[in-house]
């Protein structure tokens, strides 16, 4: 018999990656009256009708949910109930993602065209979910009006490389990155809140429930005093449920959904903000509409339409904060042809988004060499 011939090996080329290609940051050919001028008129409309029917359509669902994990689950044999209860957390996380969106959007009044009805339905509805809503409304539309800026915005700050923790290249390889999402997607909202991590450095130590704090002025102080009234009067409810029913129902009913809450809260923040292709700015480059059109819109999926499209419409929401959500996806189509290149939308799967941006965003630098010494990107070597 003769030799059985043998295949050639072959060396499989590795799979190039694309580059990112930056977004521009040089001052637009635009202004935000042009895109404003390409929006249709009832984009910019608030109907109280319609913005209670997502609070009803919500909550009903909620309550759904609710009613179902404490009138049946019990009946369920062990092995059925641990997976009764995990699809529980997860889609009652996500409907209460979108009641906090509900809340996020009276804080930008875009709700309704009456400022008190805004602020009783965000404040309530904040409260309910541990939220400090005058609070965060204040220093949120901070942020809204310095986006971008290295020296004046409120979250999600980026540091340069000099101001870099020295543990930082310690955590800058697989199982630190896991550490340090799995920390900042649990505790990272209320460690915003109470310490504010990740936040804008102030002289002297800021919280969200400090009326004197440095994050606001004496004129605002009585509005932080309502939000603590209303963290506190839920704090106080959750307390007496907790004495009825007990811990482990107030955890599997309240606590693990409002967990998974927090840590889309501070998923979708950081995506939308946290890109290799977006700049930022030091005060010397800084504008607000260079700001504004630093973010980036995101793909969810379904979960796009229960949040309420705070994600895929971000850009917009920038643009235009009194706009309600119901009319975003309109204005997006309506300015994405103006925007051009200034416009960023990526569609990679979030888990792998998430996992990039972890990796390759670590600190800012301006390019060396470059005009534009104001200009900062995000750098991945430590």
């Amino acid at each position: 018999m003769g030799a059985r011939s043998r295949m050639p090996a072959t060396n499989k080329p590795k799979e190039q990656k694309t580059p990112i290609q930056r977004a521009p940051h040089t001052k637009p050919p635009f202004t935000l009256s042009q895109l404003k001028k390409a929006v249709p008129p009832n984009c910019f409309q608030r109907s109280l009708l319609r913005s209670f029917s997502y609070v009803v359509y919500d909550l009903s669902l909620a309550f759904l949910f609710y009613y179902i994990a404490t009138s049946y689950f019990h009946l369920l044999p062990h092995p059925l109930s641990y997976l009764a209860w995990s699809i529980y957390w997860a889609l009652q996380g996500c409907i209460l993602t979108g009641v906090w969106v509900i809340a996020h959007e009276c804080g930008h009044h875009a709700f309704s065209d009456y400022q008190w009805v805004d602020d009783m339905v965000g404040l309530t509805l904040h409260s309910a979910l541990l939220v400090p809503y005058f609070s965060w409304k204040i220093s949120h539309c901070r942020h809204h009006s310095n986006t971008g800026s290295l020296d004046r915005d409120e979250v999600f700050v980026p540091k340069p490389k000099s101001k870099m923790p020295w543990f930082s290249k310690y955590f800058n390889n697989p199982p630190g990155r896991v550490l340090t999402l799995l920390i900042t997607l649990t505790l990272g909202w209320p460690l915003y809140l109470a310490l504010n991590v990740s936040g804008r450095p102030y002289d002297r130590f800021a919280c969200h429930y400090d009326p004197y704090g440095p994050i606001y002025s004496n004129r605002e102080r009585c509005q932080i005093f309502v939000s603590d009234a209303g963290v506190f009067a839920t704090t106080y409810v959750l307390y007496y449920a907790a004495m009825s029913k007990g811990l482990a129902w107030l955890v599997f009913i309240y606590g693990m959904p409002l967990l998974i809450v927090n840590g889309f809260l501070v998923l979708i923040t950081y995506l939308q903000h946290t890109h290799p292709a977006l700049p930022h700015y030091d005060s010397s480059e800084w504008d607000w509409l260079r700001g504004a059109l630093a973010t980036a819109d995101r793909d969810y999926g379904m979960l796009n339409k229960v949040f309420h499209n705070i994600i895929d419409t971000h850009v917009a929401h920038h643009l235009f904060s009194t706009m309600p959500h119901y009319h975003a996806m309109e204005a997006t189509k309506a300015i994405k042809s103006i925007l051009g290149k200034y416009y960023q939308f990526d569609g990679t799967p979030v888990y792998k988004a998430v996992w990039r941006e972890a990796k390759e965003c670590l600190y800012v630098e301006s390019d060396e060499g470059a005009p534009n010494k104001g200009v900062f990107w995000y750098q991945s070597k430590l």
